[in-house]
């Protein structure tokens, strides 16, 4: 049996996006089996949802989802809102956060596409990997397939 790496990965993780499922077989490719946050059940608090936004180096509104949300019923769109109020909206629909968020020893990012994972994994991957959608991501040889 693998020895698994001593890497402590987080997944903010919607089993329902099939982006979401890509990153999480990409990080189980590198062989790290991660702690899988199932947001929608286990959402962050406000000050670990800050914190993420504030470490991944974007705003709150780049981490706002619009698809499959109550986006444009909230006017979410609506350039004035502060940093503060999307976040409270957040808080309250926590579909609103776009997914999957991964953190890292190498750092915390929105992985979307779902190869940009592999930007934060310190381990290589073991194989091929392909999304769900049939595109090849990495070789057999556990490179990146250049898309």
């Amino acid at each position: 049996m693998a020895k698994v790496p001593a890497v402590d990965i987080v997944i903010y993780h919607n089993p329902a996006c099939g982006t979401s499922r890509n990153v999480l077989g990409l990080i189980r490719n590198a062989g790290i089996e991660p702690h899988v946050v199932e947001y929608l059940k286990t959402p962050p608090s406000r000050a670990l949802l800050v914190a993420l936004i504030e470490r991944a180096g974007i705003t709150a509104r780049d981490l706002l989802r619009e698809k499959g949300t109550p986006y444009a019923e909230l006017e979410l769109g609506e350039a004035s809102l502060s940093d503060d109020a999307l976040v409270d909206a957040m808080m309250a629909h926590p579909i609103l956060i776009n997914r999957p968020l991964v953190v890292s020893p190498l750092g915390v990012k929105l992985c979307r596409p779902s190869e940009a994972v592999l930007d934060l994994l310190p381990e290589p991957q073991r194989g091929a990997f392909a999304k769900e959608d049939g595109a090849q991501v990495v070789d057999e040889r556990g490179r990146r397939v250049a898309g």
